[in-house]
């Protein structure tokens, strides 16, 4: 089956536009009153045809049911200053009749093996198009500063290595990931 991916992603791109608007709109309404802003700024991309077609092949998922098995397709990042603004993110997430959450992980008190963290949603947005309601599945990750910058070097190191890392950097990103974090408690 060919896959018209233009038709495919334009539900996406929509809601990842929406998706930033309204948690942009989040964050000045908080400064209008004069409130400290949970929300430092916010980021959102589609995945790249390559990136999804990488992971079809990598999961083994079908392209019938894509819009299911690959939750991240739309993709935003809100990221905040203080490890506790993420609690403030998720009620206001959570508060929200505008979209559906559908699944949360959190790698923040949960971190991964190699030291990751983050706090990941999924919600179910809905989107009007001419040609009707489609709901769409975006991910989006909440995470301090530090959590990214280590999370964007992490993601550069992966593409270097394949995946692939010498012990030795392996355990300087672990030790990294915990410096970060520990840069993260002194803050709050």
């Amino acid at each position: 089956m060919t896959m018209d991916w233009e038709q495919f992603l334009d539900p996406y791109i929509q809601a990842v536009g929406e998706l930033k608007i309204k948690l942009r709109g989040i964050r000045k309404q908080f400064r209008k009153q004069n409130r400290h802003s949970p929300i430092e700024f916010v980021t959102g991309r589609v995945k790249s045809v390559a990136s999804i077609e990488e992971k079809i092949a990598l999961r083994g998922l079908s392209v019938e049911n894509l819009a299911q098995d690959m939750q991240d397709i739309a993709g935003l990042r809100v990221m905040v200053q203080f490890v506790d603004d993420v609690d403030e993110v998720l009620e206001v997430l959570r508060n929200r009749t505008d979209m559906r959450i559908v699944q949360e992980r959190d790698y923040i008190k949960n971190k991964k093996a190699s030291g990751y963290r983050s706090y990941h949603v999924i919600v179910e947005y809905p989107v009007d198009t001419i040609n009707g309601h489609r709901l769409i599945l975006a991910e989006i990750q909440i995470r301090t500063l530090s959590m990214n910058f280590w999370a964007t070097i992490e993601h550069s190191l992966n593409y270097k290595y394949q995946g692939d890392f010498p012990e030795e950097i392996k355990k300087r990103l672990e030790i990294t990931a915990k410096i970060a974090y520990q840069l993260d408690e002194e803050m709050g």
